[in-house]
């Protein structure tokens, strides 16, 4: 059984002074994350001998969405003994729609409940937010650029569940890299307002950068974005494999309208090969619109990284083998075939 936190340490614990204020995998393990009354359940059913009571939990969903954060559940339950059915990763379902089913000791995976449906309820919010925008985009890329509008602690995690929910590549480097993917991304802004002109910026990407890092330039820093199009095309020629359009909201952001200016400009001085990727506040019913007027990939950030989790609840439903239920719940685990057993871990 793993080592964890007792209620009684919990005064007498001290955090490292100097330090960022996220949770380290080792404090998530140890029960520095759940909520208070869950160490003080286990203290109390180990006083009355109750603490190795073998119950069976199940874990529903408020509304429906897409099931993710199953491998790092498996992660933090490891070594608890516990035996675990739930459905695969990436597969939707209802609310309400057993998601998880877990048997085993009370006490050794009791205190776990708080960030076990903290991972689901996060994790499966950014991955039915990704699957939305996905299918929007109806089988042109979708990056993630969201690590930017949430804590780098969570940044990671976030990134790398909408890369296994759909998205073609993610830009943070740690979030591309757990997802077995290499971090994707041009350069900023801040490196043509730096240098002073887009063609100069682009001329020095294209020569410094490797061959294996996409020629996709930001055409909307200081120019009319047709204008840039035309100028950095001109200028790297077949090299250039596309534009990016991040136009501001203060600007009108990227429309329909804009897209296809740039795309028919580009089309008439003989750039057809130059995609055109657009980033920028997106959401699907704005990338189903721009996909339509001619852009060929999308850069997606807060929609996918401000999804709202997905609430969670863990009921017991049975104790000793016989079935139970607070108020308001059916006693009694409730069959889901489509749940699969994953053995005990």
């Amino acid at each position: 059984m793993k080592k964890t936190i007792s209620f009684e340490e919990v005064k007498e614990y001290k955090p490292q002074k100097k330090r960022f204020f996220s949770a380290t995998g080792e404090e998530i393990v140890q029960g520095l994350t759940t909520d208070i009354y869950f160490l003080k359940t286990k203290r109390i059913l180990e006083e009355v001998g109750k603490g190795r009571t073998v119950v069976a939990a199940e874990v529903f969903a408020r509304r429906g969405g897409v099931f993710a954060g199953l491998d790092e559940l498996q992660l933090l339950l490891e070594g608890t003994g516990v035996e675990l059915w739930a459905l695969a990763e990436g597969e939707e379902f209802e609310a309400n729609e057993p998601v998880l089913h877990i048997k085993g000791k009370y006490n050794a995976f009791g205190l776990y409940e708080t960030p076990l449906l903290g991972i689901l309820a996060s994790s499966s919010g950014w991955a039915t937010a990704t699957r939305e925008c996905v299918e929007a985009a109806g089988g042109k890329p979708v990056l993630c650029f969201g690590a930017r509008h949430v804590h780098p602690a969570v940044a990671p995690a976030m990134e790398r569940i909408a890369i296994k929910a759909g998205a073609t590549a993610a830009s943070c480097v740690l979030g591309a890299k757990l997802a077995g993917k290499e971090p994707s991304g041009t350069v900023p802004h801040a490196l043509f307002l730096i240098i002073g002109d887009s063609v100069e910026a682009a001329r020095a990407y294209d020569e410094i950068m490797p061959p294996d890092s996409p020629r996709t330039i930001l055409i909307d820093t200081f120019k009319d974005e047709a204008e840039e199009a035309l100028r950095v095309a001109e200028a790297l020629g077949e090299r250039l494999e596309g534009i990016r359009l991040d136009t501001p909201s203060e600007r009108g952001g990227v429309t329909a309208d804009l897209v296809k200016e740039v795309r028919f400009r580009l089309d008439a001085a003989g750039f057809n090969h130059v995609k055109i990727f657009a980033s920028g506040g997106l959401y699907p019913e704005k990338i189903r619109e721009l996909s339509t007027a001619g852009v060929d990939a999308f850069g997606v950030g807060s929609y996918i990284s401000g999804a709202k989790p997905i609430d969670m609840t863990m009921d017991i439903k049975e104790v000793d083998g016989k079935p139970v239920a607070k108020r308001g719940r059916l006693p009694g685990l409730r069959l889901n075939p489509r749940l699969r057993y994953l053995g005990k871990l």
